[in-house]
């Protein structure tokens, strides 16, 4: 059974044209292609990357986060009450509003306490700001480092400056030390992401950026058994030259420098939709999808990389339309943080409740001092 699956799996006519076998992509006169095998090494390396991004956000970003006076938001408790936290943790952390008149006859509250009650607790969840600035400082630096390392990587390239060089060979295209270092950082990272999902910063596109993640590790991987690491590289160049903005621009919107947060948010917006929605769709793509049937019938694997690839640009145009409604914001508004992000919610009291506190709080001194004399 676990031989006819193996067999299926690794079925040349899946991954390979129709001319080409595993035979061919043997080392052998001085070239040397990339294995499925060598993939194992992502799962290490994934976790040296955890381990680092641990020791930076101590011993770096946290420092940096005092000396910019970056400091968590004062958060108001919810009360004990053991009804409404056994169904804040076993039902829903947003309660309907039938929900919260039957939890108000089991707690004897009236509504306006219990929504309070869900509201602080709710943001008690919620990341401060000191874990938000340094999980972003995380991502810049790496952005930037695996950038700039791409660029190094793929500067001298033909296939950098014209498309058609990245088929030229194919799939007997020999694997550069630079290429392999590249997809091992770039696979380590985001499984990296995937693993550090329970304890990250969670957002709106929480859903989305489970997907992309594992849309691009798909892909990775597909791409570097297939041989298909020239097109790879370049995909990997191209989503990094943005993302250093986003992540510099939430650094200094943190640090509550907000006019050069703005500035750089404005040069992101311009960059994430020229590499986006234009070179990644109509040159890339293209790429993949037009220039290999000149040299080689379609395959499944020429299908599946293309899908992937389309199911990443989906992601993109959902993306620009939160982009662009915070770059609104930045322009004709408030920019105050991520779209993205699950904000605070407003945690005091209701002018009832506070009404009552305070009558409270007067007949008590009123019945001290009546006491005391």
């Amino acid at each position: 059974m676990l031989q006819t699956v193996s067999d299926w799996l690794w079925w040349e006519r899946l991954w390979l044209p129709g001319n080409v076998s595993w035979a061919n992509l043997e080392d052998s006169e001085g070239r040397v292609y990339a294995k499925a095998s060598q993939l194992y090494a992502v799962v290490p390396c994934a976790l040296c990357l955890l381990l680092i991004r641990y020791l930076f956000e101590r011993f770096l970003a946290t420092p940096l986060a005092n000396t910019w006076g970056i400091k968590d938001k004062v958060r108001l408790k919810a009360e004990p009450n053991h009804i409404l936290e056994s169904f804040f943790c076993s039902q829903t952390r947003v309660p309907s509003q039938a929900d919260v008149r039957a939890l108000c006859k089991k707690t004897s509250w009236p509504e306006g306490r219990v929504h309070i009650w869900f509201r602080r607790r709710r943001n008690q969840q919620r990341p401060g700001l000191r874990k938000r600035f340094c999980e972003a400082s995380w991502r810049c630096v790496f952005y930037l480092f695996a950038f700039v390392y791409g660029v190094w990587a793929l500067y001298d390239k033909p296939w950098t400056y014209n498309l058609r060089e990245v088929w030229a060979g194919f799939p007997k295209q020999s694997m550069l030390q630079s290429q392999y270092w590249y997809y091992l950082l770039e696979m380590g990272f985001y499984l990296s992401l995937l693993l550090s999902l329970t304890f990250d910063v969670k957002r709106k596109d929480f859903k989305e950026q489970v997907i992309h993640h594992i849309a691009t590790l798909t892909l990775l991987s597909f791409s570097w058994i297939s041989n298909y690491i020239r097109v790879g590289t370049l995909v990997m160049a191209v989503h990094d030259s943005a993302d250093i903005l986003l992540e510099g621009a939430k650094v200094l919107n943190y640090a509550k420098w907000h006019q050069t947060a703005n500035a750089m948010f404005a040069v992101f917006t311009l960059l994430f939709m020229t590499t986006r929605l234009v070179i990644f769709p109509f040159w890339l793509i293209h790429c993949t999808w037009v220039y290999p049937v000149e040299r080689f019938a379609p395959f499944f694997g020429y299908y599946f990389f293309n899908v992937m690839l389309c199911i990443l640009q989906i992601l993109h145009l959902y993306w620009a339309v939160l982009i662009s409604r915070m770059f609104y914001k930045c322009i004709f508004g408030k920019l105050e943080g991520d779209d993205r992000s699950d904000e605070d919610e407003d945690d005091s009291d209701s002018p009832e409740e506070r009404n009552k506190k305070m009558s409270h709080k007067n007949g008590s001194g009123v019945r001290g001092r009546a006491n005391g004399h």
